[in-house]
């Protein structure tokens, strides 16, 4: 793969789904200074952004025609074909809606018809009303603990409408309420981390990749892609690490660097560099790695300096690594059983880490796994052996596939956004959580709702689940987030009332009871940084076209709440979207000031090109002060070192984390594991190439282009497909005890015998809307995913433990169910008549 699959991502605008005309592509087209409000001209070209890129739309007469990418973009994806779709898509959710049976009887309902997509129209003031009458129900029968708000997904790109901002501003001043701690996405890592090198690290800006360029010798690719993931950011993405990427492409192609994938699959990334690989057996990265770790001790080839000065612990964990204890030392020939490769290729490896510099790169999907703690873990004492850490281009980091990861952070300030309200009146209701845990692990909230009252271990304390009665979702789709969906449909029973803010018609929308419409980005006005780690510059993010239907802000709609309970001035502060907005980049103005950068005045920024580009950074070493000087910049353990020891783990006595890294079997695991006799095959379910989680994946023309028969893929090895009669194009039925999807098949040769692959964010479609053990019609993984904590330390999701079978499916293919609006009922007197709305 070349990397003109990013740089002919303009020429994919001609053929894409939504692509630009060549000629207003090429032909110079400025966007049109002053007028920016939508509908205001009959054609204007419009500046905005998003997660996939920045890029300019044309309006017509208040209607988004055309797309192109933002002329600062090297390298935009071809994602932004899809963001046209987001506004006008049939899953768009269009007017307040309540589910049928909510509607007659509140909380008392039958909620096993939540699900079955019937849902009755009502005004916006109807709806609130109803949320709030809600609050003040639960408020005062269960106290905070038994309202609940998530929101498990990406905020929407802008620094005044953040959903989650504006959420937790207006239920504040109505009172307290049960939250979550920790993400999906890197749960066990963001607890184990802080303990071993005193910092989440999965989040923070990794060293910068011209010093990878210019040092390094091997890059370490541990279950990274980052090709394939750094098309998004949690801001508007640049996209200018695929500059430096292609730099280390041509290092591979000259034979100046080495850069080794330790992946069961050929990554994207892979491909493009046409780099080495280690193909691993599946969840066995921890074994690979001890065996490593006893070869560089053995040969004497480990950094004892390093070792002696910069860590502790190290002589509490060589006793496990030697076997003492439980006369298994850990060789390349033990691990080799385990994790597939040879022994010899162990030493080679081994061998090659302290030839020169080395750097490694650690993604996230191995610590979302059973016993997922132990990866990072293993994978910094593994770095800690080398000897290179806080060095230009060496040791360890886990942040390069995410939010632009090693690119040079621009000298500009950072605005703070929406915030918290200065000086707040007290909340119309006191907290009273009642004795349970005012905070829960987000990837528990199944286990919260099936047991109530539950005490479990978490990071050294023990929580007690409260009984939650109403869940409040803003900017989130938990049905496609939390792992085990049938047993998640049981436990959503348990639940009163579930309200749900979003713009697109998502199985979350469908299992709630009250159901409020909200803008798209695209019709809002904004600002945010262009370059999440980067920091490259400002933009503003234009209203494309006006509020579609009846979406309203996530901002107007807890305005409006507040103003039932007569806080809604409190909350606003009295200030309309732009006046926000200018007081948001005033702000900058006064911190470009302190740093010796000039902003111009907001009208001059808002009515002229709508972008500032900052001066240029610095290249920047991760560790790199603690490496030079430990005593004056310690790290934020308990020792001030990278504690490949931890007494603090090892105090909580924890069977499942001990103090020390170690290798444990997960509860399902083929090539020797559990479970494999019925369910033979790996299933990932990592992050997609073509979505954003579930964002996006309601663009119907763009889903088009990479499903396969109305399904999301199935990506399956020759070997496997052959053995179960399968060809390109078939439909498969996925299963294990926990599911059931269908899925259409793609074989491959990036994929090893034994591995198969349903990227996460596919739609939840049951063919029985409501019903738990239903076929999911489109193919959504976590049906088939189990919800077991990785550990009492993080209590993290376990989405990539699970063994599935495959095979064709020979029944009469039904319809995709997930996409689409809602069926609506239409009261009348004594009768209901039942239209669909998409």
């Amino acid at each position: 793969m070349e990397l003109n699959d990013f740089k002919l991502s303009r020429r994919r605008f001609m053929t894409g789904v939504l692509a630009t005309g060549a000629a207003s592509i090429l032909a110079p087209n400025p966007l049109i200074g002053k007028v920016w409000a939508a509908g205001e001209m009959p054609e204007q070209w419009l500046q905005s952004g998003s997660h996939f890129g920045a890029f300019e739309a044309k309006v017509v007469n208040g209607e988004w025609i055309e797309t192109r990418p933002f002329k600062h973009d090297k390298y935009p994806c071809d994602m932004l074909n899809a963001v046209r779709e987001i506004v006008y898509n049939p899953s768009r959710v269009r007017y307040p809606m309540v589910r049928l049976d909510w509607l007659r009887q509140r909380e008392k309902s039958d909620r096993s018809q939540r699900g079955d997509n019937r849902f009755v129209r009502v005004s916006w003031d109807q709806a609130l009303d109803l949320v709030y009458q809600e609050l003040e129900r639960v408020q005062k029968e269960a106290g905070s603990s038994g309202v609940f708000t998530g929101l498990a997904d990406w905020q929407m790109i802008g620094k005044l409408h953040k959903a989650g901002g504006a959420m937790d501003r207006g239920l504040g001043l109505h009172g307290s309420y049960v939250t979550t701690v920790g993400d999906y996405s890197a749960a066990a890592a963001q607890v184990i981390l802080p303990h071993v090198m005193g910092s989440l690290e999965v989040y923070e800006q990794q060293t910068s990749l011209p010093l990878v360029i210019e040092n390094t010798n091997t890059i370490v690719l541990w279950g990274c892609d980052p090709i394939k993931n750094l098309q998004i950011e949690y801001l508007v993405p640049d996209h200018q690490p695929f500059d430096y990427w292609q730099q280390i492409k041509e290092r591979v192609a000259q034979g100046k660097m080495r850069v080794i994938s330790v992946d069961p699959v050929r990554s994207k990334t892979q491909n493009y560099l046409g780099c080495e690989q280690l193909a691993l057996n599946p969840q066995t990265d921890v074994a690979l790695m001890l065996g490593v770790a006893w070869t560089l001790y053995q040969e004497k080839l480990y950094d004892s300096a390093f070792i002696k000065d910069y860590c502790v612990g190290f002589e509490q964990f060589l006793p496990y690594l030697l076997g003492e204890h439980d006369n298994q030392p850990k060789s390349p020939e033990w691990a080799a059983k385990i994790c597939g490769l040879s022994a010899e290729n162990i030493r080679d490896f081994a061998r090659l880490l302290v030839k020169g510099r080395t750097q490694f790169m650690g993604g996230w999907c191995a610590q979302r796994m059973h016993h997922g703690e132990q990866y990072p873990w293993m994978l910094v004492v593994l770095a800690s052996m080398v000897g290179q850490i806080g060095l230009p281009g060496g040791g360890v980091g886990f942040g390069w596939h995410y939010n632009g990861g090693g690119t040079v952070t621009s000298l500009g300030p950072v605005l703070s956004g929406l915030g918290s309200i200065s000086n707040p009146p007290a909340p119309i209701h006191a907290a009273d959580f009642r004795g349970a845990s005012e905070q829960i692990p987000v990837s528990r909230i199944v286990d919260c709702l099936l047991s109530p009252g539950k005490k479990v271990e978490f990071n050294g304390t023990t929580i007690t689940y409260p009984d939650i009665k109403m869940a409040i979702y803003s900017a989130a789709n938990p049905f496609h987030a939390q792992q085990d969906r049938n047993r998640m449909i049981e436990a959503w029973k348990k639940l009163e009332t579930v309200v749900v803010l979003d713009h697109q018609w998502t199985a979350s929308c469908r299992f709630a009871d009250i159901v409020l419409p909200v803008t798209t980005r695209y019709e809002r006005n904004d600002i945010e940084q262009f370059g999440t780690h980067s920091n490259k510059g400002l933009m503003a993010i234009r209203q494309i076209v006006k509020p579609q239907y009846e979406a309203r802000h996530d901002f107007d709609v807890f305005t409006d709440l507040c103003k039932r309970f007569g806080r809604d001035e409190v909350y606003s502060e009295k200030r309309s979207e732009m006046e926000w907005i200018k007081a948001i980049y005033e702000e900058g103005v006064t911190q470009g000031a302190a740093i010796g950068v000039t902003m111009p005045d907001f009208d001059t920024f808002w009515n002229g090109e709508g972008y500032i580009e900052y001066p240029a950074g610095k290249p920047w070493v991760r560790h790199g002060d603690f490496r030079d000087q430990p005593d004056l910049n310690p790290l934020g353990t308990p020792s001030g070192l990278i504690e490949i020891y931890s007494k603090t783990i090892a105090d909580f006595h924890y069977q499942d984390c001990p103090g020390h890294p170690v290798w444990m079997e997960p509860f399902e695991r083929n090539h020797g594991g559990h479970g494999a006799e019925q369910h033979p095959l790996h299933l990932q379910s990592c992050h997609p190439d073509k979505r954003l989680h579930s964002q996006i994946c309601s663009s119907d023309s763009f889903r088009k282009t990479y499903t396969v028969a109305n399904r999301e893929p199935l990506y399956i090895s020759p070997e496997d497909a052959k053995t179960r009669g399968l060809k390109n194009g078939d439909v498969a039925r996925v299963f294990n005890a926990r599911g059931q999807v269908l899925a259409g098949v793609v074989i491959s040769p990036d994929y090893a015998p034994g591995v198969v692959r349903i990227h996460e964010g596919a739609w939840y479609s049951p063919k029985e809307g409501g019903k738990s053990g239903t076929l999911c019609t489109y193919g959504d993984p976590n049906v088939l995913s189990a919800d077991i904590g990785t550990s009492s330390l993080s209590q993290g999701p376990s989405a990539h433990t699970a063994l599935v079978q495959v095979e064709r499916y020979k029944g009469e293919l039904p319809n995709v169910t997930g996409f689409g609006g809602p069926h609506e009922i239409q009261l009348t007197t004594g009768k209901e008549e039942l239209h669909a709305t998409a």
